[in-house]
């Protein structure tokens, strides 16, 4: 919700200050120059991007109106599933977890966990590096490494749509001159006429450099940081599972092993050391 409040505050901020100048509302109203600009951009977007990209971009606008995902219930029910992943290995064994973590759609530890199921590239992280374990002695940093190959590839595909949309901001401006040169060559072929004409046709065309720029600043550029900022969010619980699976590799109790985890999250998404365990015990 916070990017339509903050898009509304742009609008209005702008239309309040061109009015309050006297400005003529009218005048901004250029249909054409609007399809000029902004149907130029989304074919500059199409062929610049794949298929998995423009649908990545489509897919992260729910998102960016609910808010991310990735909040403190999250994070308390990630680190509750290791805690428990862990404890049953303890106990009973590494093989113990081995049917969990090959059909976690049917283990009783993985569906007290709906979050984490609902987000299947993070489910399947946590699955594979626990079946790595189970599978062999591969040593901690050998484990790290191929951990941290991951997140980078993940971290690169989950900002893709922050890049793509971020070409188009930047792209906004010049088409907004674009539009403006078309519409200066249109006021050429009317010098001979009136100057009430002369001065609609060079305000349209002004009108397309407003546009792009506005656009470009107060709305595409802010969606892209936006977007940016969520895929940053989400590779922290990638982060997080890390460091817990990490340490249980490493032979710590899996309350430690969970404290590992908990400690590389935002300050702001982070439960302290009581909600967690309290939130542990009651699962």
């Amino acid at each position: 919700m916070l990017i339509i409040l903050g898009a509304l505050i742009v609008s209005a901020s702008v239309i309040t200050g061109y009015v309050a100048h006297g400005g003529n509302l009218a005048v901004l109203w250029q249909p054409f120059e609007i399809l000029i600009i902004f149907g130029a951009a989304g074919g500059a977007f199409i062929s610049a991007n794949n298929m998995h990209t423009i649908k990545a971009v489509a897919g992260a606008w729910p998102r960016l109106l609910s808010g991310t995902p990735f909040n403190r219930a999250f994070y308390l029910d990630l680190l509750s599933l290791l805690y428990d992943l862990f404890d049953k290995s303890r106990k009973q064994g590494v093989m113990a977890i081995e049917a969990d973590v090959d059909d976690p759609h049917e283990s009783q530890i993985f569906t007290r966990y709906p979050a984490i199921m609902k987000n299947g590239p993070l489910l399947d992280f946590i699955t594979d590096y626990l079946r790595i374990i189970s599978a062999g002695n591969m040593a901690a940093h050998e484990l790290e490494g191929l951990m941290d190959q991951e997140i980078e590839m993940r971290l690169h595909e989950l900002e893709e749509p922050s890049h793509a949309v971020t070409q188009v901001a930047d792209g906004l401006p010049a088409l907004g001159i674009v539009a403006a040169i078309l519409g200066i060559i249109i006021t050429m072929g009317h010098l001979g006429g009136s100057t009430e004409q002369v001065g609609a046709l060079i305000a349209a065309a002004l009108a397309g450099t407003l546009m792009g720029i506005w656009a470009a600043y107060g709305y595409v550029g802010p969606i892209a940081i936006s977007m940016g900022r969520q895929a940053k969010e989400e590779i922290k619980a990638y982060e997080c599972a890390k460091n817990a699976i990490l340490a249980t590799v490493s032979g710590q109790a899996p309350q430690m092993a969970i404290e590992f985890g908990r400690k590389v999250l935002n300050t702001d998404s982070r439960p302290n050391f009581q909600q967690l365990d309290d939130h542990v015990r009651s699962k």
